[in-house]
């Protein structure tokens, strides 16, 4: 068993983290005080410019095939990138990727959709949650009726991340109510020019999804993404082959944060010595890098069973629940090492406090998490005592 790195991948992780360090980090000031002034963080063709140095450098379709352009650096180094993304609030990501679902569409769909996507002409969103069907997906309500060569849909979808943002949305609607989710849910490719709209909804932290409204509107049969009928599978493809990601990036947050509460227990003085002489202080210190690197090795695990070509729901879902869990610990115990000042606007603590939040809540909330965990246990999906299986 070798949990070590090739040489290669060592020069890539070397190489990504002096990016973020070199490029991104020194636009954290700018991204802090735009917000506080009630706009976006970061100017657009800022993140463009970044994405094209990237590119230049050959970071380019992190985990896209390479016969789409990309690098197909696979699941593991996906989340080791992941990581070291993690490692700033800029919300910067690496150009020419897709959704995976997108690479199962027909070949005018990957036309007209996916190789845009790639080239980061279109953006996309994916809208299954609704306002009365958010864990619970297989009971969404938005509905597809065939109407000659076209389907209509009408409903509503909430919580989308990029629906702002998007020109088109992968939505799910009910096309056989009699079928329920295996059979009667189905997948559309929407255009924004076909008449959903969107609105903001604001949040604690700056994270900024939409609502987005169908009324009416018109698809054409061939905008139907995969088997008509069968759209929650892929909807439970999309969700879990990335699940892996959202702890991978918390774990980098939580390594910077910790840096942060190491560095300044080391200068804070209070009654005549630094506080990291206190053994309260280098308890919270302990406890957070233990827990830190639990959810580095549950995280690469689930990425090395995706990897493997094995079902790693079971894993991901361990990885997430843990990672959420220890995000929203550690980056406590840091506000709470930097006291006062933790809680202040002049220092970057208290915006990872609000948005790691969010981290417990989507792509499944912990309860879900714990649910699903349980019910493979009870059912024998998964079993207790295996490695690698």
């Amino acid at each position: 068993m070798d949990f070590s790195l090739s040489s290669e991948e060592r020069q890539i992780r070397d190489t990504i983290r002096s990016f973020v360090e070199r490029e991104v980090m020194p636009l954290e000031p700018e991204v802090l005080r735009n917000e506080r002034a009630g706009g976006p963080g970061i100017d657009p063709e800022v993140l463009r410019d970044l994405r094209l140095k990237g590119k230049k450098m050959g970071f380019w379709g992190i985990n896209t095939p390479e016969e789409y352009g990309g690098a197909a650096l696979g699941p593991v180094m996906s989340a080791i990138i992941a990581m070291e993304l993690g490692r700033t609030f800029v919300p910067f990501s690496f150009g020419g990727s897709a959704d995976n679902i997108l690479y199962g569409g027909t070949e005018e769909q990957k036309k007209r959709y996916l190789i845009p996507t790639i080239e980061g002409e279109r953006r996309s969103c994916f809208a299954i949650t609704e306002p009365g069907a958010g864990s619970d997906a297989r009971n969404i309500s938005t509905r597809a009726v065939k109407d000659g060569g076209d389907w209509v849909i009408n409903g509503e979808k909430t919580f989308i991340t990029g629906g702002n943002e998007a020109d088109f949305v992968m939505v799910f609607a009910v096309t056989d109510p009699e079928k329920g989710a295996n059979g009667g849910t189905t997948c559309f490719l929407v255009d924004r020019d076909m008449g959903w709209r969107s609105t903001p909804i604001p949040t604690m932290g700056q994270w900024g999804p939409a609502s987005l409204v169908f009324e009416d509107v018109r698809v054409p049969e061939e905008n139907v993404l995969g088997e008509l009928g069968w759209g929650f599978a892929l909807a439970m493809q999309w969700i879990g082959q990335g699940r892996y990601m959202i702890p991978a990036g918390a774990v980098g947050s939580a390594e910077r944060m910790l840096q942060m509460a190491v560095d300044y227990a080391k200068i804070r003085t209070s009654m005549g010595q630094p506080i990291a002489e206190y053994q309260a202080i280098q308890w919270m210190i302990a406890d957070s890098q233990v827990e830190i690197e639990a959810a580095k090795w549950l995280t690469l695990y689930a990425a090395w069973q995706v990897q493997q070509g094995m079902d790693a729901r079971h894993a991901s879902s361990i990885a997430k629940l843990n990672g959420a869990i220890m995000a929203n610990q550690v980056v406590d115990r840091v506000l709470q090492i930097h006291g006062g000042m933790g809680y202040t606007k002049e220092l970057p603590v208290e915006r990872w406090y609000r948005e790691l939040r969010l981290l417990r809540i989507f792509e499944g909330t912990d309860e879900i998490q714990r649910r699903t965990i349980a019910r493979n246990l009870i059912k024998g999906h998964a079993r207790l005592g295996t490695i690698g299986e």
